[in-house]
């Protein structure tokens, strides 16, 4: 058991709590004597309540992204019943409030697309009710983001509760991990090494209850990046999502949304340099997802502090690798949880953060870690034995990619670290699906696959297909790794040696647009560098006869992100969005 299994219960302050309703931002909705007032309140009474349920308390909002087709937040229901017994305990009124869900499994071409619609939704539903403070309640990939994008822009005081990781799944004598062992099964189905019955026996059990993926994917990367940026209360990123200790959390946030209404704990006094430095040294300690890049990217710029990926390859090169988790390392979040959690690792790392920092719960990140423990350094190695003396993924630059592109190099076959090799071009995705198989397509072990028209505008919502299938026939040969570059996201749960985000893509003619297939390609993670072997004429030549593709959206969500969203390097928020927000609230009532 983690030794933070009780920390969410026992949370303190040091700030001086006014606890005058007439300071409650929602007193601007109910307090006054006038006729708007006396529409509001009488409102409220028409759904059965009086005045002693919501007059001089604290509004709580609960922004629930609860969905029938959301399969990791099927608990939701139930977890909002507990925040809102948490919020009555503490004296507030609970006011549920569903948001846009996004499902990373169901939602096509990507939850990534829709990211920023739901940060917008987050934002406005906060400013425009008579909330006081919020319980954002995320967990699958894009929720976590896109629900602090919009807290951070609204500025109202919030708490962040995550769905928790699935208990993890067994087939037969092994253990299994969602996302990384499906792709390592299939791999082994298409090889012609697993047997329809067996590939039909993982499906059944590989999801094995509510929750986000049980390997340190993109969900759970996502959520000990909330934690370590203060936005949880201590132990919240690890608690599995189907266990006793989760409905107390939940249960626990609630009572802590009404304290952070009176003490008015902003998102703006949580997100700075010094936070966004310690999300960054998170991310590379646990091994965690690329994606998390982009995401810290658009946390910084809504929350106007400057971010480049050079700041993530400065950190990585200092921060070792201490969870063993999966898919760079062997255990799954469940194990992670018993083993001290992400308190219990970010203890060990203490001398590399900025330990000052105010979180949620009302202490510092110090104070909220000072007596974790670890109870097992295989799952949360020590600074002497360390998964990687350097931190799970790096930055790398060059004639491919001008502004940057990454790589999970902790995930990588060592052997491909250092690789140069033969260009084998997909121009899209469905090109890609026709071709990759085609016994007589001319590419080898030392190969490099490449896809372009994935990023933001190409795909477009920059989806997930840069973990490139390797070829059938070179699987049957016993290849399971290979040097694939694109200009896509990959999920958090794969691993390869996958160089993701070049930046600019291809769809904006970026360089990937121009490279053809028999052009060699090298790659040096440790030098940082990506190279393109060919010669600047050559290039030139190319980029004369290149076409920019025809846009296809002209109206509704998919015109406005086309027109609006950044790249990769810049994360891939709308443009009007970022830098510091003003401090805007209605005012006409």
């Amino acid at each position: 058991m983690s030794s933070q299994a009780n920390a969410p219960h026992e949370t303190s302050s040091a700030a001086s709590t006014d606890r005058d309703p007439r300071k409650l931002r929602s007193a601007r909705w109910f307090a006054p004597d006038d006729l708007r007032s006396f529409g509001h309140r009488s409102r409220m009474k028409q759904m059965g309540l009086d005045n002693a349920d919501f007059r001089d308390k604290p509004i709580i909002g609960i922004l629930n992204t609860w969905s029938d087709l959301n399969t990791c937040h099927s608990h939701f229901k139930q977890r909002s019943d507990e925040v809102k017994r948490g919020i009555l305990q503490a004296g507030g009124f609970p006011v549920e409030v569903p948001v846009m869900s996004l499902g990373e499994m169901m939602m096509k071409p990507s939850t990534m697309l829709y990211r920023n619609l739901l940060a917008m939704e987050a934002e406005e539903v906060l400013r425009c009710h008579p909330i006081d403070a919020a319980v954002l309640m995320g967990g699958c990939d894009k929720t976590v983001p896109a629900l602090l994008m919009g807290a951070i822009s609204a500025n109202v005081p919030s708490i962040f509760l995550p769905a928790g990781p699935m208990l993890k799944a067994r087939w037969r004598n092994e253990t299994l991990g969602s996302g990384s062992d499906v792709w390592k099964y299939w791999a082994e189905r298409c090889a012609g090494n697993l047997c329809d019955n067996d590939w039909n026996e993982i499906e059944d059990c590989i999801g094995r209850s509510a929750g986000t993926c049980m390997t340190m994917g993109t969900a759970s990367t996502m959520a000990c990046i909330a934690e370590a940026l203060g936005m949880t209360l201590p132990g919240a990123a690890c608690t599995p999502a189907v266990v006793a200790e989760h409905s107390r959390l939940a249960v626990a946030s609630g009572r802590r949304a009404v304290d952070l209404a009176w003490e008015r704990i902003t998102p703006d006094q949580i997100f700075t340099a010094a936070a966004i430095d310690n999300a960054i040294v998170t991310q590379q300690t646990i091994g965690g997802s690329t994606n998390a890049i982009v995401h810290i990217l658009a946390l910084a710029r809504r929350a106007g502090v400057p971010l480049t990926l050079e700041r993530f390859d400065e950190i990585s090169q200092k921060v070792p690798v201490l969870g063993d988790l999966r898919p760079g390392g062997r255990y799954l979040m469940e194990d992670f949880h018993a083993a001290g959690g992400l308190s219990g690792l970010l203890e060990r790392l203490k001398d590399l953060l900025h330990t000052n920092c105010l979180t949620v719960s009302g202490q510092t990140l110090g104070e909220t870690i000072a007596n974790s423990r670890v109870n097992d350094d295989e799952v949360i190695r020590t600074r002497q034995n360390p998964v990687s003396s350097a931190g799970g993924t790096c930055v790398l630059r060059g004639n491919l990619a001008p502004d940057g592109c990454v790589i999970k190099s902790v995930a990588a076959d060592p052997r491909l670290t250092k690789h140069r090799g033969r260009a084998v071009v997909f121009d899209n995705y469905p090109d890609l699906k026709a071709r990759i198989n085609d016994p007589d397509l001319d590419v080898d072990a030392d190969s490099v696959l490449v896809l372009r028209s994935a990023g933001p505008l190409g795909a477009p919502g920059f989806p997930e297909w840069g973990m490139l299938p390797i070829p059938n026939k070179l699987l049957k040969q016993g290849v399971r790794d290979m040097v694939r570059i694109s200009d896509a996201r990959m999920s958090g749960t794969s691993y390869g040696t996958c160089v993701l985000h070049v930046s600019p893509e291809s769809h904006t003619g970026g360089p990937l647009a121009l490279v053809q297939t028999g052009d060699e390609i090298e790659i040096d993670i440790e030098a940082r560098k990506i190279h393109w072997h060919v010669d600047s004429e050559e290039a030139e030549r190319r980029r004369a006869a290149w076409q920019p593709p025809i846009e296809r959206f002209e109206r509704g969500y998919n015109a406005m992100f086309a027109k609006h969203v950044t790249q990769a390097h810049e994360g891939c928020d709308f443009d009007f969005l970022e830098g510091n927000t003003p401090d805007y609230e209605p005012d006409i009532f």
